[in-house]
């Protein structure tokens, strides 16, 4: 249960502080910190929770990378069901609270897409649903191989949040036009329940499939790798 509940909140703080900086902070008149600050809040919050419960869990906060730890050897399968439900209702919790807080804003209207993740005209810079598909897969695989890397045996494992935090960064660097960046089913999960203006909701199969598919590939290379 502690390593569930690890789960949990390090999950709510991925979202609500990845989310809630896109939310509230973005676009601020005069302090906007942009997607450049996004990105980083996003890297942030993965690497102060991993310091802070990663010897509990292993701070995974990510359904992909549970998986993609799974597929790499790294990870027991009876624990995947367990991990995944807490990180998808630690990101629900998280953006329900984003939500309560936006909505109490006095001229609040519409919550707007919400950070929420989408393809073609959901998409921030109108990309095509295979553009969009590609870079999640490309970009959570390639995120797998830098936590096995930074976490394997042979590594400083006192480092590997900060490797993990600004891949995690870059990461969205890169996306955020893109996709609005997942690489996570359950920051993806949370959002679409408020989001408006589309419908994100019948996008979010593929903010499940692409990252999923990239982290398994990913584990599944990193483990080969080490047999060959």
């Amino acid at each position: 249960m502690k390593k569930l509940f690890a789960e949990f909140f390090g999950t709510f703080w991925l979202v609500f502080g990845g989310c809630g900086s896109a939310i509230f902070a973005a676009g601020y008149p005069n302090f906007g910190i942009g997607s450049t600050g996004v990105a980083l809040a996003f890297g942030l919050t993965v690497m102060t929770m991993a310091f802070a419960v990663g010897a509990v869990s292993g701070a995974h906060f990510n359904p992909a990378v549970t998986l993609g730890l799974w597929a790499g050897g790294r990870f027991a399968a009876k624990s995947i069901l367990g991990y995944v439900i807490a990180q998808v209702l630690g990101g629900i919790v998280a953006a329900a609270t984003l939500f309560l807080i936006v909505s109490g804003k006095s001229d609040f209207i519409s919550v707007e897409g919400f950070a929420a993740n989408g393809y073609e005209d959901l998409s921030p810079g109108g990309y095509s649903m295979v553009s969009v598909f590609i870079t999640e897969f490309v970009t959570t695989a390639f995120f797998i191989i830098i936590i096995l890397g930074s976490t394997g045996r042979k590594a400083t494992k006192k480092f590997a949040p900060i490797a993990i935090g600004l891949a995690l960064t870059l990461i969205h660097l890169i996306s955020i036009p893109i996709s609005n960046t997942s690489v996570n089913p359950a920051r993806s999960t949370g959002q679409v329940f408020f989001a408006e203006g589309g419908d994100y909701m019948g996008q979010l199969w593929l903010f499940w499939l692409a990252p999923i598919a990239g982290a398994i590939v990913a584990g599944l290379v990193c483990r080969l790798s080490k047999k060959a």
